[in-house]
């Protein structure tokens, strides 16, 4: 659980969340403040789905072709099922 909370995607995204309702106090909501508002949702977003990626990959589930894991992960599964058949 440690590794997923304190990861520096997460922790990234929780620091440029606070910064950004810092931001709140002081000025007023531009269309400046909705492109970063909007930039923060998607970095978490990707974030959130990195810790996904990482905790299936862990567990030995299949991962979706997009991800940047899928390929190394292919390679350890036919490896370790070609093993497993000798």
């Amino acid at each position: 659980m440690r590794n997923y909370l304190f990861g520096t995607g997460i922790i990234g995204a929780v620091t440029s969340g606070m910064t950004l309702l810092r931001s709140l106090r002081d000025e007023t909501f531009t269309w400046r403040t909705a492109l970063a508002w909007l930039s923060w949702g998607i970095s978490l977003a990707l974030a959130i789905g990195a810790i996904v990626d990482v905790r299936r990959a862990r567990h030995g589930e299949p991962l979706p072709y997009d991800t940047p894991l899928s390929e190394k992960e292919q390679r350890k599964l036919a490896r370790s099922g070609a093993a497993a058949r000798r």
